[in-house]
């Protein structure tokens, strides 16, 4: 069967890459034309656009970029029509995948939606158009179960997929010695530091961040730690470069294609919120979450948005497993004041540890992504 699938950002990239591998497993014959990143095209099929293209957060970003995104989707519909796919499978990126999911119905093509748009957290007319534009909803997050069951939408639920991406990367299963010796790094003690996968995020957060390691390399405990930036897939040195100077290239290194090896073997982690948060939480690195947006955008968000928490590990559980830093409270001193606490004080740490384990438990066991695309099949040959 033909597979036509649309992910928009880098955690759609992941979950997408590990769904076309499980495709591939169940329909060795599988062709997959899809929207993705470097995860996907690793593991087959052909790349239609790079997410890196149209990648944007925000209601004043999106705004901003409205021409570019709109030729996107005029692009995408073209393609679809001409490449006739048994089934289109959108990932996630709600702004683009509903403009998608109701032409692709309205054309007569089945259309499969793989991690719920976040309706149970804002803009919950969106449920008109699950109903009416989508065959089947796949959800990845167990507090959706009760949400789309109350809401009259069927759904699948196989687990969450990321528990399948941790456990089986090379960052779980190497040492801290061969992370050190292949990014060639000296065997010191080191803090991860995700800024996030877009531009804009990049840019409000790495002022932030680097004055925190500013301010906890001039510590005496941590004059000999490390900093490392996880270089965002799909973005360059030069997104970085305008917040790194001559004094902080010394204690602070930048890496690309190491963000799960980073996380794993990091004393603690400063971690823009999204999959990453989550991610860290399975590799059981404590971290303190920080978040900054458009000022207008947050101020929209805050209208509209229903949720206690930013993070889907804190939603999971249903509480601060661990702590968000917002706005004007995620700053320097706010940052190095949590970040020493993590790893200074064990019990603090250890309570952390056993949250994370609660969330882990809540998503399920192995085997998320084979169990959703057996799923897909089956439900394409009813």
């Amino acid at each position: 069967m033909r597979y036509y699938i649309i992910a928009g950002e880098a955690s759609g990239d992941l979950h997408g890459s590990n769904l076309m591998k499980g495709i591939y497993t169940e329909d060795p014959k599988a062709e997959i034309r899809f929207w993705g990143g470097d995860l996907m095209q690793s593991v087959g099929g052909e790349l239609v656009r790079h997410y890196k293209e149209g990648a944007v957060m925000g209601f004043v970003e999106v705004v901003a970029k409205a021409r570019k995104l709109l030729g996107n989707v005029a692009f995408c519909k073209k393609d679809i029509l001409q490449w006739k796919p048994d089934v289109v499978i959108l990932i996630d990126y709600p702004g683009f995948n509903f403009k998608i999911a109701e032409f692709a119905h309205k054309a007569g093509f089945k259309v499969f939606y793989y991690i719920a748009p976040k309706v149970w957290a804002s803009r919950e007319g969106r449920i008109r158009k699950l109903k009416a534009y989508v065959d089947r909803l796949f959800i990845v997050f167990p507090f959706e179960i009760p949400y789309f069951q109350k809401k009259g939408i069927p759904f699948i639920y196989k687990g969450n997929p990321l528990v399948d991406a941790v456990d089986g990367s090379r960052a779980m299963n190497e040492t801290r010695e061969d992370f050190f010796v292949r990014a060639g790094l000296e065997d010191k003690p080191f803090i991860a530091m995700l800024a996030g996968s877009r531009k804009a995020e990049i840019s409000t957060m790495m002022p932030v961040l680097t004055e925190f390691a500013a301010k906890m390399h001039g510590l005496p405990q941590y004059k000999d730690h490390q900093f490392l930036i996880a270089g965002a897939p799909a973005r360059s040195m030069k997104d970085y470069e305008p917040w790194m100077t001559e004094g902080n290239r010394q204690y602070i290194k930048i890496l690309f294609g190491e963000t799960q090896s980073i996380i794993r073997h990091a004393e603690a982690g400063v971690i823009n919120s999204g999959t990453a948060s989550l991610e860290t939480a399975l590799f059981g690195t404590p971290q303190a979450v920080g978040y900054i947006t458009n000022p207008l955008t947050y101020w929209i968000a805050r209208k509209i948005v229903k949720i206690r928490y930013i993070s889907l590990g804190n939603l999971i559980v249903d509480r601060l497993a661990f702590k968000e830093f917002i706005q004007d409270d995620c700053n320097a001193d706010a940052l190095v004041t949590e970040i020493r606490e993590l790893i200074e004080n064990q019990e603090r740490r250890q309570k952390m540890l056993n949250e994370y384990a609660e969330i882990r438990s809540a998503l399920g066991g192995s085997g998320a992504s084979s169990a959703v695309a057996k799923s897909m099949i089956e439900e394409l040959k009813k």
